[in-house]
């Protein structure tokens, strides 16, 4: 089994920035997709960013060039580093975990592990 928990949520004004964090624990070996997904009130839950075990990334559209996502493997740490944020981010954010690679789009039912969640809440 894998924990992940998740740190750095909060309030921020639209155009601010927060950096959300992951620490893993447990059975971390051989996980080779780590991802974050969203889940607005109201709306299904939303994948965000992706990077597998060889280091490639991908973003959802509607991220893409604001969040970057990064992972420390000696550390066991995921981060995502929210900038330029819009209301529209306002959103509870989950840090996931398999042992395969990444499905291009990926999907909650890919991933075997998931954190408690983190709110982040964009104002304007």
């Amino acid at each position: 089994q894998q924990q992940l928990m998740e740190s750095g949520g909060g309030s921020v004004q639209a155009g601010g920035s927060l950096t959300l964090s992951c620490v893993a624990s447990g059975y971390t070996y051989s996980t080779y997709c780590r991802a974050w997904f969203r889940q607005a009130a109201g709306k299904e839950r939303a994948w965000v960013a992706s990077i597998d075990g060889d280091g490639k990334i991908t973003y959802a559209d509607s991220v893409k060039g604001r969040f970057p996502i990064s992972k420390h493997s000696a550390k066991n740490t995921l981060t995502l580093q929210m900038n330029s944020l819009k209301t529209e981010d306002t959103a509870m954010y989950y840090c996931v975990a398999d042992h395969r690679y990444c499905n291009g789009v990926p999907q909650s039912p890919d991933f075997r592990y998931w954190g408690q969640g983190t709110q982040v809440t964009v104002s304007s």
